[in-house]
């Protein structure tokens, strides 16, 4: 099983973020994460065999558009990323279409930090825009990155805002986790145009 880290026993906080791909071995800790408060409040994933399976399985099968990533810093994992061309996902885009138009080619990200003693410390900002800087170059069509968030995850906001994004729409959308009001305030961040 992958090691967790901890700011006392782990990489420096300024070691690089990378991301790699989620293998299988992966998932005893990606169970511990979604289980753990601080990621169950906004992903509010199960986490037996069969959900893992059903969450993540097409993507470790190489069978889902989007891809699943872990965040390591300075190599060891600290958290998830996805990341998924919005045009994949017809039902999403039919879904968030009240609210704002998504441009062709855009994409989307959502990321979890899994450690908590990570959690606001910065490391946030620093994996979007890792996902982000990567996108662009495996996705050369993509214009946009758009990211709809839970209204009342203001942490989640903060890293979009602290990485570039800003605020273009605030609507109804269908709260991950049912306790959840359907507020959703939506972020973007357009391809700078030095990257054509």
């Amino acid at each position: 099983m992958p090691p967790s880290v901890t700011p006392a026993d782990g990489p420096s906080l300024d070691a690089p973020v990378t991301l790699r791909p989620l293998v299988r071995a992966d998932l005893a800790l990606l169970r511990r994460w979604l289980a753990t408060p601080h990621v169950h409040r906004w992903w509010f994933h199960e986490t037996t065999d069969e959900a893992l399976e059903r969450d993540f399985g097409a993507g470790l099968r190489g069978e889902e558009p989007g891809e699943d990533l872990v965040a390591e810093l300075g190599g060891v994992p600290v958290g998830l990323v996805q990341r998924a061309r919005w045009h994949d996902y017809p039902e999403e885009v039919a879904a968030i279409a009240p609210i704002l138009t998504i441009p062709d080619g855009a994409l989307t990200v959502d990321y979890l930090i899994g450690p908590v003693e990570l959690t606001g410390r910065g490391l946030g900002p620093r994996i979007i825009a890792a996902a982000v800087a990567e996108g662009w170059e495996r996705y050369p069509e993509a214009t946009a990155v758009v990211v709809p968030v839970a209204a009342g995850n203001r942490a989640s906001c903060r890293a979009l805002e602290k990485a570039g994004f800003r605020r273009v729409a605030t609507g109804e959308l269908p709260p991950d986790n049912p306790a959840d009001p359907p507020l959703a305030h939506v972020h973007r961040l357009d391809r700078p145009a030095r990257l054509g």
